[in-house]
């Protein structure tokens, strides 16, 4: 039990770090609610049965899962104009009205219009939570559990996932959005116990208010822990004026983001985003019923689901265990490995499923779908945001982390878009091999060239 609450992110002085970050991650979970939603509910909407009085037709699919993308290339940029001038906590606050919104108009849908708004506001939060939120939690966190905290954002957006699946599974269609309405209320609430970021604040001269934050998320409120306070404090001021000196003195311009360390950086982080997306294990989350349902699995589709949102849980909470032990390279080296082999081998199962009985291997589906996100999540997704903040040097770390959130926000319009089209026209074998030579490309380029980021400073370069 000792050794238990010996765990960094259980020390007294991690203490309000911890739930800094739980706080502010309940916009990824109710996130992650909206993303696992719509899954099932597309079984439901299509059947005889549907709870809605209009019908949809595979384009309007396609259209519903890809505006998703849209709305967070929307949320990435409003959020990259907002976060420099406005602050993080106000762009935190901010993302409470868009997840609320979605939940009314899927409440109220009349019309598949207003699906599509509410699949766009689902993606606003999103992409908004990506950029703000890794931002706050490295600015608050210690260097030492910096990738513990920070790969949370996306085990919080597995665990929506996991719930969307569920409530949408077992719960009436208008249930639904009355339950998911109290995230964000409750998130705007909550929020209210936090100060803003000590680099922040020191940004902005904000010195007493600053120290005060510093003084929170470290737990150094004794007065006998006044000196070691100062000490530290002392310190992170220094590097923030630092670097705000250093970029006074040298203005970012575009020659900034073409430099030699920079242009590794933007490589990197595109090899990052199209790995991430053409590797498809994102895509798979947004259509599980639909792959089950086509790979010729007799087991029941959303139970099915259901377990593979169990094992995204389970595959980010490795990663925050071994991310600051085994470091970045090597989760993500075994994850885009592991997608790659586990696509061919969902791939060749299904092609040779349709020439060949291979009904007693009607468990293989699932199982191998266990494997493809259960390795998916330990890299790919559970660290990728941690990793795609680390890549750059800190002076063009919040624009160029911008841009690249963009970029993947555009490949995300792209890939949910044309995956159920795929599926349809050239069947689930194609579109997993399609898949896995990304994934195994993406592996070939991180063995070559991915630099290992673990303890690097936010700060300095």
């Amino acid at each position: 039990m000792t050794k238990i609450f010996q765990n960094s992110l259980l020390q007294r002085k991690t203490r309000y770090q911890l739930l800094a970050t739980v706080i502010v991650n309940i916009i990824m979970f109710g996130h992650g609610v909206g993303v696992g939603w719509l899954s099932p509910t597309l079984t439901k909407i299509q059947s005889p049965n549907s709870p809605l009085d209009f019908v949809v037709n595979i384009d309007e699919i396609s259209w519903l899962g890809s505006m998703l993308g849209l709305g967070s290339l929307c949320g990435n940029l409003i959020m990259a104009l907002l976060l420099e001038r406005a602050g993080r906590k106000f762009c935190i606050y901010l993302m409470a009205i868009p997840n609320a919104c979605l939940w009314i108009l899927i409440y109220c849908a009349s019309h598949v219009g207003y699906l599509y708004a509410a699949r766009f506001l689902c993606g606003f939060t999103g992409g908004a939570g990506y950029v703000v939120i890794p931002i706050f939690i490295s600015e608050v966190a210690d260097s030492s559990i910096r990738g513990a905290l920070s790969s949370m954002v996306m085990l919080s957006v597995n665990l929506g996932i996991l719930a969307g699946y569920i409530l949408s599974t077992y719960l009436p269609y208008h249930i639904v959005p009355f339950l998911g309405i109290l995230l964000p209320i409750s998130y705007f609430l909550a929020n209210c116990l936090l100060p803003e970021t000590p680099p922040y604040l020191l940004k902005r001269s904000q010195l007493s208010a600053a120290e005060k934050s510093f003084r929170y998320y470290r737990n150094l409120r004794e007065e006998t822990a006044a000196d070691i306070s100062k000490c530290k404090f002392e310190e992170l001021r220094t590097a923030v004026l630092a670097q705000q000196v250093q970029n006074t003195t040298t203005a970012l311009s575009y020659r900034d983001l073409i430099t030699k360390p920079a242009l590794k950086s933007f490589g990197a982080a595109a090899v990052l985003c199209m790995g991430y997306q053409f590797s498809g294990v994102f895509s798979f989350i947004n259509y599980m019923s639909d792959i089950f349902a086509s790979s010729g699995s007799v087991l029941d589709v959303n139970t099915c689901t259901i377990i593979i949102g169990v094992v995204q849980i389970v595959g980010v909470y490795t990663s925050t265990i071994f991310v600051d032990i085994v470091g970045r390279r090597l989760l993500m080296l075994m994850s885009t490995l592991g997608v790659g082999l586990g696509c061919i081998a969902f791939g060749c199962f299904t092609h040779f499923a349709g020439i060949y009985d291979l009904s007693e291997f009607n468990w293989l589906p699932l199982v191998l779908m266990v494997l493809i996100v259960y390795l998916g999540n330990i890299g790919l997704i559970g660290i990728f945001f941690l990793v795609l903040v680390e890549l750059f040097p800190s002076k063009i770390r919040s624009l160029a982390t911008s841009i690249s959130v963009i970029f993947l926000s555009l490949l995300v319009f792209c890939t949910l878009k044309l995956f159920p089209l795929f599926l349809h026209f050239l069947g689930i074998s194609i579109t997993m091999w399609f898949s896995a030579v990304s994934g195994l490309l993406t592996f070939v380029y991180f063995l070559l060239f991915l630099p290992e980021t673990k303890g690097k400073s936010m700060i300095e370069d």
